[in-house]
C-alpha cells in the first residue's frame, strides 16, 4: 500500500525529483525552489534528488519515502 509523502525544495537551486525502488518508476518531477509536493510513494521505495550540472544531472541525495510520510 503506498503512503502520502511530502517534500520541500529548500534550497535555492531547481531540483528533479524520482522515485526509485518503487512500482511507480515513471515518476519524476521538477521542483523550484522553495516548492512543496505532495505525492504518494510505498514506504521502502526512496526519493532521489537530482540537480543540473555542467556535465548532466547529478544525483545529491537519497531520501526513504518512509521518512517523508503524511501523518494525520
Amino acid at each position: 500500500m503506498s503512503d502520502l509523502c511530502f517534500y520541500k525544495n529548500t534550497t535555492s537551486q531547481i531540483q528533479i525529483l524520482r522515485i526509485s525502488h518503487s512500482t511507480n518508476c515513471d515518476f519524476e518531477e521538477i521542483v523550484f525552489p522553495g516548492e512543496q509536493m505532495l505525492f504518494e510513494a510505498f514506504p521502502q521505495a526512496e526519493l532521489e534528488i537530482h540537480m543540473d550540472s555542467t556535465t548532466g544531472t547529478t544525483l545529491i541525495n537519497k531520501i526513504l519515502c518512509s521518512n517523508l510520510q503524511v501523518y494525520g
